[in-house]
């Protein structure tokens, strides 16, 4: 199986899968209203699906090793379209249930995906290649912020909704071509997922030094990067009186900007042959956009919004590459979906607990900008760990 065919294929679903994640948040005002919800929600949202994800995602190893990984990524994408029509009814309690079935379908991709590129990506290109992959995650987000908005102002958030539910079962359909040739490696004859199935990744990951810093860092990077992305479009929209569409615009540019960074920075990371110096630059630029998203106020002019939504969505989007790639560089080919498994579940968590608390102080302080700034916080925190233990080896 050629490389770049994988890569193309694991793209393509990392992309539908995630625009099904961010398609809410990009269209939150619409939803909200329809829903009779404010902007807090959103971070319930958000919770929601990555909780689903966090549980399954640590069982994926399990499904990717008895159903293969293609056939593990269609199951996700098959219930991701679910969560999606389950939404569009704009039932507060089938919404809820809908974001549920996103999350259990986004949660496999990844491991999924690495054991595909685990095999067939070249070692000296690791953090390219994965990184690449991981560009599917921000693509989502600008198809998601390009496509969504102009079908709320052409025919409502159901139709919306049931734009990107179509998307995912399109690629389903696109990637079957090569199932068998993907799946070839599976065994049938693999035990279903068991409690013990959830806990081998979780102390694996835990018993790793390395794994373990990784870890901490991927909870307040994806706290970071979520609540971002999360709360964008209303921060735009009702706090400094942007137009829906112009929001789904900047919410395109900051996930474009995702993209190029995680190109980039992955290419120094081979360039270096490490990536955790580029995970504590990254953690120093998250740290410089958070505190500067308390400036703006309405009468700011756009150009350098989207300019600081571009260097936020760099470094607080372009980090999932490098990551997956010092994660899956720090173990055996064999269990590379077992590690990516493992620290995804606390990279989920921090899905979990930020955008909720994010919008409670967005609330509590009737202030974006000010949650967003406080975000600072817990970034000097892993500036700390990362840099004492970038030192560690050499004391």
């Amino acid at each position: 199986m050629k490389g770049g065919l994988s890569l193309l294929l694991t793209l393509m679903i990392q992309m539908a899968s995630s625009a099904a994640t961010l398609v809410p948040p990009a269209i939150a005002p619409a939803v909200l209203a329809a829903l009779g919800l404010d902007t807090q929600y959103v971070g319930v949202y958000i919770s929601v699906v990555f909780f689903a994800g966090a549980i399954s995602g640590v069982y994926a190893v399990s499904l990717v090793r008895r159903f293969g990984p293609i056939r593990t990524s269609q199951a996700g994408l098959l219930l991701s379209a679910t969560g999606l029509a389950l939404m569009s009814t704009l039932n507060p309690w089938l919404a809820l249930l809908g974001a549920y079935l996103v999350g259990t379908g986004y949660g496999p991709i990844t491991p999924a995906s690495s054991d595909i590129l685990a095999r067939t990506a070249p070692p000296e290109r690791y953090a390219l290649v994965f990184s690449l992959k991981q560009s599917g995650v921000p693509l989502g987000g600008a198809v998601a912020g390009l496509l969504a908005p102009p079908m709320v102002v052409a025919a409502g958030a159901r139709a919306a909704l049931l734009e990107i539910a179509a998307l995912c079962l399109v690629t389903l359909v696109a990637v079957q071509i090569l199932q068998a040739r993907l799946d070839a490696n599976r065994d049938p004859a693999a035990p279903w997922p068991t409690l013990t199935a959830f806990l081998r990744p979780l102390r694996f990951v835990i018993a790793h030094p390395t794994l373990r810093v990784l870890c901490i860092c991927s909870f307040v990077f994806s706290m970071t990067q979520h609540s971002l992305g999360s709360f964008m479009v209303s921060w735009l929209n009702t706090s400094l009186a942007w137009t829906l569409v112009a929001a789904g615009v900047a919410f395109s540019v900051a996930n474009t900007a995702g993209i190029v960074g995680r190109i980039g920075w992955s290419l120094i990371a081979d360039r270096t042959g490490s990536s955790l110096p580029i995970l504590l630059g990254l953690a120093v630029l998250m740290l410089v956009s958070t505190s500067l998203m308390i400036v703006p106020d309405a009468a700011t002019s756009h150009w350098p919004i989207l300019l600081l939504l571009a260097l936020f969505g760099a470094s607080a989007i372009g980090w999932n590459g490098v990551y997956l790639a010092q994660v899956a560089q720090e173990v055996p080919k064999a269990e590379a979906a077992t590690a990516t498994a493992g620290c995804l579940f606390f990279t989920y968590l921090g899905v979990v607990f930020g955008p909720p608390v994010f919008g409670t102080i967005a609330r509590l302080s009737d202030s974006l900008g000010l949650a967003y700034s406080l975000l600072a916080v817990p970034l000097v925190l892993i500036i700390i760990l990362l840099a004492r233990h970038l030192r560690a080896p050499a004391a």
